[in-house]
């Protein structure tokens, strides 16, 4: 019988005090931080132009008259041949035959000219007069996709004929990477309208001291700037034709220290409701069908302000015990961060005879996303039955198509179907369409219901 060979010892024992310290570097400074910062900043730059066009801009690409039939607008191929011979004034696509190729621009003329002439619902479901709804993307575990999530629900939405505002609160700027955003510093950001609210606090203050003989709260330059600065000095159109983004950069991280103290130098000042303030005051709410708003990984003052302003709120997390486990603390610091939000403004409102302060969501739902069927099905039903109606029925699978267009700096819906074999592309598609779908209908339902009640007071 031979002899089992012996095998070598684990690699952390034996190791030697003098070779090791022979093999560190010298001792680390500030400085070489901004060397390291410099580097990856080339080199993001460098990633990020792989799904760019060769001038730097992101373009988004040309869909195939079988995605427009299969994805884009509910009419049967030949039908949509019969239109376009009929009709030599709409977008007739690139390419000859069967085999045609359309912008999204003339994908959205195409299905509003079937509105308009057919009896199909062609267009995304929204009752004229209602706002728009608010989406935020939330947790605050990193690396449960909340980025990804937000993104591709964007497109889906962007696709589906809906005009949506991405709001970028993460200072690291992955959406505003995705949505291909330049942001050269942080009044390009949310930090200029976050400060022109408090600004416009301290002047409504101001009145009242003025009347009161009371000296003045100063407005510094930073806030006076504010005063001035309206949404649309911030928002940028993206390579979306319906599709526009506030982005964000390293420097928007200043605002989770300005505003506290902003707060303490005003303490009547609701700094929560900055966002949602900004979204109604500017028109937003009726130049858009849905905000969506991603959020940073922590439960700070921006993430705050997005919850405040959402109307829908989706934690996306992994089926993993931690991220569950992650989860629900980050559903006790809600609880906890807004229950004394509202016990502490409520009882100065109870005694001066105002309405209570209440907030309220549509709709809650967590969402699993990176989802293994073959290694997570028991853990996923276990997360499924404790969160129960909080959560989205639909698990999002990871799939080469996701892990491929990621690599382009892309989201699913800007590859290119023909660069993967069929089956990968639907699959793949699939696992977002799906958790669009369940989206929409919670986008729908909800406008629906608002639908019945502005009627039933009128």
């Amino acid at each position: 019988m031979a002899k089992k060979p012996d095998l070598p010892p684990p690699p952390y024992l034996g190791l030697d005090p003098e070779a090791a310290a022979a093999k560190l570097p010298h001792p680390t400074d500030t400085s070489r931080f901004a060397k390291a910062a410099a580097f990856a900043a080339r080199g993001r730059d460098d990633l990020a132009r792989r799904g760019y066009a060769p001038d730097g801009k992101k373009r988004l690409r040309k869909f195939s008259s079988w995605e427009v039939t299969r994805y884009l607008i509910p009419v049967a191929p030949a039908h949509l041949r019969r239109v376009l011979k009929n009709n030599p004034d709409l977008p007739q696509g690139e390419g000859i035959g069967g085999s045609r190729w359309f912008t999204l621009e003339e994908v959205l003329r195409l299905r509003a000219h079937l509105a308009e002439a057919g009896t199909k619902d062609y267009l995304p479901y929204r009752p004229k007069g209602l706002p728009a709804k608010v989406v935020a993307v939330a947790n605050f575990k990193g690396g449960v996709g909340k980025t990804s999530t937000a993104a591709h629900l964007a497109m889906s939405a962007a696709l589906d004929g809906y005009r949506v505002l991405v709001i970028d609160l993460d200072s690291q700027g992955s959406m505003t990477s995705i949505m291909g955003g330049e942001v050269p510093d942080e009044w390009k950001t949310v930090f200029p309208l976050v400060a022109r609210d408090y600004a416009r606090a301290v002047a409504q203050e101001n009145t009242v001291r003025a009347a009161n003989g009371e000296p003045p709260l100063p407005l510094d330059e930073t806030l006076s700037a504010a005063l001035e600065t309206k949404a649309s000095d911030v928002i940028q159109p993206t390579h979306w034709p319906n599709i526009d983004v506030i982005g964000a950069q390293l420097n928007l991280y200043w605002a989770e220290f300005q505003i506290p103290v902003w707060r303490m130098g005003l303490r009547q000042w609701p700094l929560w409701d900055a966002l949602g303030n900004f979204l109604a005051d500017d028109g937003i709410l009726d130049q858009y069908d849905i905000v969506m708003l991603d959020t940073p990984p922590a439960l700070g003052y921006l993430t705050i302000n997005a919850l405040a302003a959402a109307d829908i709120l989706l934690v996306p997390l992994g089926a993993s015990f931690l991220e569950f486990d992650s989860t629900g603390r980050f559903f006790d610091m809600l609880y906890s961060t807004f229950a004394s939000i509202e016990d502490g403004e409520n009882s100065a409102r109870r005694a001066a005879g105002l309405d209570e302060v209440k907030f309220e969501w549509d709709v809650v739902r967590t969402l699993i996303t990176r989802f293994d069927t073959g290694q997570q099905a028991d853990l996923a039903n276990v997360i499924q039955a404790y969160f129960g109606d909080f959560m989205n029925a639909h698990r999002q699978e990871f799939t080469a198509l996701v892990g491929q267009a990621g690599e382009q700096v892309n989201g699913i819906y800007e590859a290119d179907y023909r660069q993967f074999n069929r089956e990968t592309y639907v699959r793949g598609r699939e696992a977002f369409d799906r958790t669009y779908a369940e989206l929409k209908e919670i986008l729908i339902g909800s406008w629906w219901r608002d639908a019945q009640m502005a009627r039933a007071a009128e």
